[in-house]
């Protein structure tokens, strides 16, 4: 485990004021019950999901209402008190655990559907409602939610939003800044916005909301959000496929998109290496011929003939020409979740392979697996396992070495190589996992200077204090 003092991020506790029995008081007088202060009970909100950060947070607050937040900020800000918002933690850079002692605000509590409206598709909810459980409450209804990732059994929807995830319908359905209508979000000061607006269309100035999607809980606190959801597919086919090498993952990608069109709702790839870790920590088996690489294509739509005729002259073009070796196709749903498992769950197999270095990188689609390439020459015999795999569809490679244990020598080897190799290529350094606090020094490989500062300033003007998720996303002014 990586100490957060280390060296390497060169972090001091701000000025803020230390909790007293007086904080502990007015907050248990407030949420009488939903105030956590065991030492033992706090452990697993102070740890990441990874287990790479660790904070030392005294106090945990589990607010129902957005009054609720409102009046912890409130006191939190006249006091000096820092405060670190949490959903479900399941964050990739460690934006979602306290550095020092911050207050820890989760949203647990606040898991309400307030409204959905069966004609125009749009959700309202609290923050803390879990990814997977509103899913299934849309699908009741005939719709789904317009993102999936693998973390939807525990991550929140605020957190969702607050990082701006992108993961497995993005191809189809848009990020989060497309879907998303309209936000409520708590201010450093108290100060609730409601901009909870339910309406596709609203031009009155600027969009606020906007500041909040992906600013990780540095700008608000966001307690609700209203969001555009699709009615849910009444076809769903899968197609697992084995490539030869990248270019044909690639000419098959090309083709898919002009074949499959519309219907098109993922195209994702991963390497032979994240099979063989599937196979190995998880005992998954796969149902296609050892390849180099995999791809896995999912179609959408509303008519199965239609749909099925679609995928079966696709995968006759994409046989004949050679650019795929073996495959097999699901149109049921258990054999779907078993393929899609395969992919889902290859971050889940990294964890058992020993400590694992992760990069989420956007790259012009035709040098994507070059990274992987290149860091696997560079580490040699230093890292266990060098895999690519990810959202080929959007760009986004997800770049993952592995080793033993916890090496400064190897992470040195690593970084800021992999950015620098990013920056060469016009990529960005974090296509969907955000900043947090791992990479928020490395935001320069991304962003101009002037974008920096004007960052800084919208940070200086909401939240004076710095007192929310301080030491996260910008590097210090």
């Amino acid at each position: 485990e990586v100490p957060l003092t280390s060296e390497r991020y060169r972090v001091r506790r701000l000025p803020f004021c230390s909790l007293t029995r007086g904080d502990v008081a007015f907050f248990e007088r407030l949420m009488p019950g939903r105030v956590v202060t065991n030492p033992e009970e706090l452990k697993p909100f102070n740890v990441d999901w990874l287990k790479s950060v660790r904070g030392c947070s005294k106090l945990l607050l589990k607010p129902q209402t957005a009054a609720e937040v409102s009046q912890v900020l409130r006191y939190c800000s006249e006091r000096n008190l820092a405060v670190n918002p949490q959903g479900g933690n399941t964050g990739l850079v460690g934006g979602s655990v306290p550095v020092f002692d911050e207050i820890i605000l989760s949203t647990v509590l606040m898991n309400r559907i307030v409204s959905f409206d069966t004609v125009s598709g749009i959700l309202v909810c609290q923050a803390g409602c879990i990814l997977e459980k509103l899913n299934e409450y849309l699908e009741e209804q005939g719709f789904i939610m317009p993102l999936d990732l693998g973390a939807k059994g525990s991550c929140h929807i605020g957190g969702n939003v607050a990082t701006n995830a992108g993961g497995l319908r993005l191809l189809r359905y848009g990020s989060l800044r497309g879907t998303v209508l309209g936000l409520e979000v708590v201010l450093a000061d108290g100060t609730v916005l409601d901009c909870l607006a339910s309406l596709r269309k609203d031009n009155t100035g600027y969009d606020l909301k906007q500041l909040f999607i992906g600013s990780e809980g540095t700008l608000g606190v966001i307690t609700a959000v209203s969001i555009l959801c699709p009615q849910k597919p009444k076809a769903v086919n899968l197609a697992f496929l084995g490539c030869q090498n990248f270019s044909q993952v690639l000419e098959t990608f090309t083709t898919c998109r002009a074949m499959l069109g519309e219907i098109l709702s993922a195209y994702e790839f991963m390497d032979e290496k994240c099979m063989e870790l599937v196979k190995k920590h998880l005992k998954l088996s796969s149902p296609v011929r050892d390849s180099p690489f995999y791809v896995l294509i999912e179609t959408s739509g509303s008519n199965s003939t239609h749909d099925e005729e679609k995928l079966t002259s696709f995968l006759e073009q994409a046989m004949n020409s050679g650019l795929v070796t073996d495959g097999t196709v699901a149109t049921d749903d258990k054999k779907i979740k078993m393929l899609w498992s395969l992919r889902e769950r290859i971050t889940e197999a990294l964890t058992h392979d020993g400590c694992v270095y992760k990069y989420d990188i956007s790259l012009p689609v035709g040098k994507l697996y070059d990274l992987v390439t290149d860091t696997r020459a560079r580490l040699g015999q230093s890292a266990k396992n060098v895999v690519g795999y990810g959202h080929l569809g959007d760009g986004n490679l997800h770049l993952n070495i592995t080793a033993e244990s916890y090496s400064h020598s190897l992470l040195d080897a690593i970084e800021p190589f992999v950015y620098e190799w990013t920056a060469r290529y016009n990529g960005s350094i974090s296509a969907e996992h955000g900043l947090g606090f791992k990479k928020k020094q490395f935001i320069q490989y991304s962003k101009r200077s002037e974008a920096v500062f004007l960052m800084q300033r919208f940070k200086a003007m909401l939240d004076p204090k710095g007192i929310l998720n301080p030491y996260k996303t910008l590097p210090s002014s």
